[in-house]
């Protein structure tokens, strides 16, 4: 015969199990990684429904390899030239620029994916129901996935493969009814880069610059949020580049707001970044501009990512200065753009590509020249016009009707810190315009539920925009 526990042994095994069961549900890294609407008690549930109602948004569970393994090799490519893995510090926001600084930060725009992944977590609407949300967020780091694909020679020619296996996994072999409920056309992810670095045609051969993952058949469903957007209603839309500022509370926005308001700007304009090198271009034309009048013009140089992680050396002389150039690079936008809207530098775009049609989330499309100035690269390239000489035309008081809207416009194009303050989290910043664009987008484009992958859905992008009133 057996020897079988007491029951007094069974009573304090059962109590200690309790205790310990109820000390792990308490700790905060437990409580955080819980979604906090998941469980809407007493007299709350009603009032939270419906402020939830058309904005519930699930988390897909993706196996490890698709995300924070990927952060495992942030110093593995030797594109960066100092140690790219500090900046993963803060959920993203990277190492603080000196230790009293209290909302300013080295940040790098890769690390824009898993800060994005942090602050869904703490969305207030979340459901572990997928059949019930909205929309389905992806935590798919796709930049640190493509950065194999995109700088080690021994997977140039490989670069078709980028997102085959997070295709397999999403629509045959975790649930595949998540992704066949709106044949993917409610899921969404954020991809820290230009929409061009995942657009090659893969069809080309020898393969040309970037990877192929967004010509996939389940890409062309999803809503992708890049940092610049073709110019067709592809499915990316663009959303800002993270700057550097992400203030904690309603008071250290406001007081950064009423520096750069209160700034005195000596200097007519200001151009900060590289190149200009080669044959007759627009960065050219202004570096020699400002050579030529250095009492009107100030270059900060950011060749070879001077600027990447120092804001110090591009900030302080946007203080100072009341226009900001934004002449296009490799691509048309820049994160320049954003920089200088914080600091109250009324923007210069020489294309329209630079900005009007990409960011309608977050900056009106149909009220630019409220707050920037655009002025034809052709014009100064090829045609004779000096910069120098259509920004010195605007009068004073329009020069500061258009500094307020720029400034009224810094909260929503700035990544507030997560746990921020209850009276900053009621201001949007860049997230929350970014997730109610992706809301409005995912009510357009859904259709009836059992589209074919085949077939993705055309929109009118003009709908999608943010409103301008």
């Amino acid at each position: 015969m057996e020897d079988r526990p007491s029951s007094s042994f069974i009573a304090a095994f059962t109590l200690l199990t309790w205790f310990f069961l109820i000390i792990l549900l308490a700790s905060p890294a437990i409580a955080r990684s819980i979604p906090k609407n998941t469980e809407l008690g007493n007299g709350n549930e009603k009032k939270a429904v419906g402020e939830c109602e058309g904005r519930w948004i699930h988390i897909r569970e993706l196996p490890a390899r698709f995300n924070t393994e990927l952060l495992q090799g942030c110093n593995s490519f030797p594109i960066f030239t100092d140690d790219f893995c500090p900046f993963l510090a803060n959920h993203g926001l990277g190492p603080r620029t000196h230790n009293r600084s209290l909302s300013w930060y080295r940040t790098d725009s890769h690390y824009l994916e898993p800060f994005f992944h942090h602050r869904l977590l703490e969305y207030p609407c979340l459901t572990a129901d997928p059949a019930r949300a909205d929309a389905v967020f992806l935590p798919y780091y796709a930049s640190f996935d493509a950065l194999k694909y995109l700088y080690s020679p021994d997977f140039y020619n490989d670069s078709a493969q980028h997102g085959l296996n997070l295709q397999r996994f999403l629509v045959d072999e975790d649930n595949p009814q998540i992704w066949a409920r709106r044949s993917g056309h409610d899921h969404f992810l954020v991809m820290a880069r230009p929409a061009w670095d995942f657009s090659q045609d893969p069809d080309i051969y020898p393969p040309s610059w970037g990877t192929s993952i967004l010509h996939l058949p389940a890409s062309l469903n999803l809503t992708a949020l890049t940092f610049e957007s073709r110019p067709d209603p592809w499915q990316e839309h663009a959303i800002p580049h993270p700057t550097s500022f992400h203030p904690a509370s309603l008071d250290r926005l406001e007081s950064w707001l009423d520096r750069a308001r209160r700034s005195r700007r000596p200097k007519l304009m200001l151009f900060a970044g590289g190149g200009g090198g080669g044959g007759p271009n627009i960065r050219g034309s202004i570096r020699t501009e400002c050579e030529n009048r250095t009492d009107l013009c100030e270059v900060v140089d950011c060749s070879d990512g001077a600027c990447s992680h120092d804001p110090i050396r591009y900030m302080l002389p946007m203080l100072r200065s009341r226009f900001c150039l934004q002449p296009p690079g490799d691509t048309p936008a820049r994160r320049s753009t954003f920089d200088a809207i914080l600091a109250g530098c009324i923007p210069v775009f020489f294309e329209e590509l630079s900005a009007r049609l990409q960011y309608g989330w977050h900056l009106p499309p149909d009220k630019y020249e409220t707050f920037s100035l655009f002025i034809p690269k052709e014009d100064v390239v090829y045609g004779g016009v000096h910069v120098t000489d259509v920004l010195q035309a605007i009068n004073d008081e329009k020069v500061r009707r258009m500094r307020r809207r720029v400034l009224e416009l810094a909260p929503g194009v700035m990544y507030r810190r997560h746990g921020s303050s209850a009276g900053l989290r009621a201001r949007k910043d860049a997230f929350d315009l970014a997730i109610d664009g992706v809301l409005r987008r995912i009510k357009l484009r859904s259709g009836p539920v059992g589209l074919p992958d085949s077939e993705p859905l055309l929109f009118d992008e003009e709908k999608d925009d943010v409103d301008s009133s």
